[in-house]
């Protein structure tokens, strides 16, 4: 054990409604036991702030359960062991999984994979080579099914998840466009990430930008907002063209019923798709994504940035930054 006697979390305290508040949240302490058999328990170093977390505090059907009220709030993270007695896990291993947003968690193994702090900095097991990067692999691998000279267009394009997606569809011969928001972000997706252009939704009129940069259409859209935007890059769907679902940023804090698309009849005029990705459907490859995207990265193909706020103490000024875009990069939280 580490010498800790005090375990501090945060739970969910009510189900928000619109924008989370600093009531939805209690700050909690409670003393820190020996494992029972077959437990490990992990000291918690870093925390992945994903738009997801948002979805999983309200008490709506979904892929997974809610948060219950008074539980920890569900988060990945990645830690270290610091007391075992599982034989699967050895004092000082690092480990990912849902630990929630506390300093120690309690496990029983499952759902826990070992990680190595010498082949990737931590951090990057909870953006590029964790749930974001395999989202965004799988997403627009397996669902969007890019091809060479395709037109590829991404929301969300400077976040964890939108910036991956952009820079494999450029690996697999695409023409990339990027939706972000502000200039900055705008210029790190040409600049830095290589995709062929950005559009500033802030600033610019998308539905107009999509005509300028896709004047053939889009082969694959991969949404991360839905919202406006979705309906903007729906009027310029291709033939056949594949819609990716992977998430509604501009929806999550409604107080009224999500918007849908108004254009889904696009849908039918080009006999396109549009699918959801779930990333967990494909955790039993994730080592082949994790093997690939580190190839990727090392061979400086594939960039990443993570964005670092310090302390578990600054949680809901943090995971406030994830609707507010004031995020550049993948937004993890340092707790130890």
């Amino acid at each position: 054990m580490s010498n800790a006697t005090i375990n501090h979390q945060f739970k969910l305290a009510a189900r928000p409604n619109g924008n989370v508040k600093a009531s939805d949240w209690s700050h909690t302490n409670e003393p820190l036991r020996a494992p029972v058999e077959g437990e490990v328990v992990i000291q918690v170093l870093y925390l992945s702030l994903d738009p997801a977390m948002r979805g999983w505090m309200t008490d709506k059907p979904s892929y997974i359960p809610p948060v219950g009220i008074n539980e920890v709030m569900r988060a990945i993270a990645v830690g270290k062991v610091t007391a075992s007695k599982n034989p699967k896990f050895a004092i000082g291993d690092h480990v990912t999984g849902l630990l929630g947003v506390q300093e120690y968690a309690y496990s029983n193994g499952q759902g826990l994979t070992k990680v190595d702090p010498k082949l990737a900095p931590l951090p990057l097991y909870l953006s590029t080579l964790g749930m974001p990067g395999m989202t965004g692999y799988f997403g627009l691998l397996e669902v969007g099914q890019p091809k060479a000279g395709d037109t590829v267009v991404v929301s969300g394009a400077a976040g964890a998840v939108g910036s991956v997606v952009g820079q494999i569809a450029k690996i697999k011969g695409a023409r990339v466009v990027g939706i972000a928001g502000g200039a900055d972000k705008c210029r790190y997706l040409v600049e830095e990430l290589g995709f062929d252009a950005a559009i500033d939704y802030k600033t610019e009129n998308v539905a107009e930008a999509l005509k300028t940069h896709c004047p053939n259409g889009v082969n694959v859209y991969f949404d991360n907002v839905g919202g406006d935007i979705l309906d903007a890059v729906l009027t310029r769907l291709a033939r056949g063209a594949r819609v990716v679902i992977c998430g509604a940023i501009s929806q999550y804090n409604n107080t009224t019923p999500v918007k849908g698309p108004a254009n889904y009849l696009a849908l039918l005029v080009q006999r396109a798709t549009m699918t959801g990705i779930v990333v967990s459907d494909y955790y039993d490859r994730a080592g082949e994504a994790a093997m690939v995207m580190a190839g990727w990265i090392q061979s400086g193909k594939l960039k990443t940035r993570e964005d670092v706020v310090d302390g578990l103490d600054a949680f809901p000024q943090a995971f406030d930054m994830l609707f507010s875009g004031a995020n550049n990069g993948k937004l993890v939280l340092k707790v130890a």
